[in-house]
């Protein structure tokens, strides 16, 4: 929501890193079968942004990342984009099975949605309140960082 108000042009979430935090909240409990398509967590995030962007008319680009697993990208088929490895193109296309689109700008805009706008205190809470989002955040920037420095590093010795 924060980075439609700020106009970004592309949002890319991860979709198997979501699924990933949450299976390894759940441990033993996890139930593959009840959480598959619709029900993953990374899904339900993705689509959750999607139809919140499509009914309120915000430009910003939904781009689906770090499939796990083709279940992941059919319930996401519609989105605006999608990045897809190799691997689950080819179980795609081995498939007889249509793909059907599971996410329609039509049907998001006919939704009935509060409009949230967030000021930096109330996004900082709201983040903070999401413990997944919390963590795969900091993590997120730590790796980018590690990542920057090796960059500076490679520069430097060239």
């Amino acid at each position: 929501m924060a980075c439609g108000q700020a106009k970004v042009q592309l949002i890319s979430p991860f979709v198997g890193r979501i699924y990933d935090w949450y299976k390894k909240q759940a441990g033993s409990s996890w139930d593959e079968a009840a959480m598959a398509g619709a029900n993953d967590p990374g899904v339900k995030s993705v689509r959750q942004i999607y139809e919140f962007y499509q009914h309120f008319g915000i430009a910003t680009e939904v781009m689906g990342a770090s499939f796990r697993n083709v279940g992941q990208i059919q319930a996401l088929a519609g989105c605006d984009l999608l990045t897809i490895s190799p691997e689950l193109l080819g179980a795609l296309s081995a498939s007889e099975a249509p793909l059907a689109r599971a996410l329609d700008p039509e049907a998001a805009a006919a939704l009935e949605l509060a409009f949230v706008q967030y000021d930096e205190p109330a996004f900082r809470l709201a983040l903070n309140e999401d413990a997944m989002a919390t963590e795969k955040l900091a993590e997120g920037i730590r790796a980018f960082c590690a990542d920057a420095l090796k960059l500076e590093q490679l520069i430097l010795a060239a």
